[in-house]
């Protein structure tokens, strides 16, 4: 049975949207196999790692009929990656066994059985269902990924607060050191939901969603958030555990404030970021009257100085930050303008983009 037939670009890409969750090394062989269930002229395509599955259903060519197996990912992928993206590959099934067939090409494939892959267990009931445009859930996501931690002890902080309340949703990360929030409005009411999805999850939404304006649906279960877009189902375990209250963390009434330009201060904190040393990332603020003085030094007694002209009639203050938060952040925004609260030199500093609510960052100061 001839089980696909299409062009090798159209073949790859429905591969590669769902591969990119199969781990190289499991305990369960089958986990780095993809299944395939031909359904008449429909053809479904999953992959899991227990935690995250990812379904995408295409209509490709071949004998109707109904077929499931499952076959080494990234093996597959490998082959058609050498061959040209106009060339017409096929999918033959024989015995155990498929034939993937490609020009004067031909690859004899082992399967695993289908009713062994383990599917991941939908939960029993969702809450209501909601949309956003694909387009802002990448901003969102872009705005506050950077800030979540890696491999923290605090599980929970590895991972993206999403919140969904009225017309609202709001996306928070932080590794206890800064904290990103970012919201957009909903085109409907919902009640309160909060859910913590996995740094996996994230990395993986970041990859597959589009700047396309279509929509994306999302549902919440207690332990399990749903996603579906463009033909694809994106289900994944979600994080348990408290987060931390972000509207605590983040400041109101710092009587400090200086607006100035995202790439003259991106651009000078890469350049005294240079005489950082590898362990302390550390860099002093001064900040007076018209100006804004950086400076940095390290081990071996260098020191770099850079110094900002800006519109500023505040309190005198030194304060100390880990310049790749900073960079970080600045980074992750193409605003023109950007907006920096202080209250003094112990005090966590707020960064926005002048005249939105939407985007907030929090950095705490060290001690330099």
């Amino acid at each position: 049975m001839i089980v696909l037939k299409a062009t090798q670009d159209k073949v790859l890409a429905v591969l590669q949207s769902v591969a990119g969750i199969v781990e190289r090394r499991h305990t369960l062989p089958i986990l780095a196999n993809v299944l395939i269930r031909k359904t008449g002229a429909s053809l479904q395509v999953t992959t899991s790692d227990l935690e995250i599955q990812i379904r995408t259903t295409a209509e490709l060519d071949g004998d109707s009929g109904n077929f499931t197996t499952t076959i080494g990912a990234r093996k597959l992928i490998d082959i058609l990656r050498t061959m040209p993206s106009d060339q017409t590959v096929s999918l033959e099934s024989s015995q155990n066994k498929v034939i993937l067939k490609g020009g004067k090409s031909r690859f004899t494939l082992q399967t695993l059985p289908a009713e062994d892959f383990p599917l991941v267990q939908e939960a029993a009931s969702f809450g209501p269902a909601f949309s956003v445009p694909q387009k802002t859930l990448k901003e969102l996501l872009h705005q506050v990924s950077f800030a979540m931690a890696i491999h923290d002890i605090r599980y929970y902080l590895n991972g993206i607060l999403f919140v969904a309340e009225g017309k609202q949703l709001s996306l928070v990360a932080t590794d206890g050191h800064r904290l990103a929030f970012a919201s957009a409005t909903l085109d409907v009411e919902v009640p309160r939901q909060e859910v913590i999805l996995p740094r996996k999850t994230v990395l993986e939404m970041q990859r597959l969603l589009s700047d396309k304006e279509g929509a994306i649906d999302m549902q919440f279960a207690s332990n399990q958030a749903k996603f579906s877009f463009e033909g694809m189902e994106f289900v994944t375990k979600l994080v348990e555990g408290k987060f931390p209250d972000y509207n605590r963390v983040i400041p109101k009434n710092h009587k400090n404030t200086i607006t100035l330009g995202r790439t003259a201060l991106l651009a000078t904190l890469q350049r005294t970021a240079i005489l950082t040393s590898e362990k302390f990332k550390g860099v002093r603020l001064n900040l007076e009257p018209g100006l804004l003085r950086v400076a940095s030094s390290n081990a071996e007694q260098e020191e770099a100085v850079d110094e900002l002209e800006i519109d500023y009639g505040g309190d005198a203050i030194e304060i100390g930050f880990n310049v790749t938060y900073l960079i970080d952040a600045l980074t992750n925004m193409d605003q023109d303008m950007v907006q920096i609260d202080l209250a003094d030199s112990n005090s966590s500093a707020l960064i926005t983009i002048p005249e939105n609510a939407t985007f907030k960052y929090v950095v705490m100061p060290m001690r330099i």
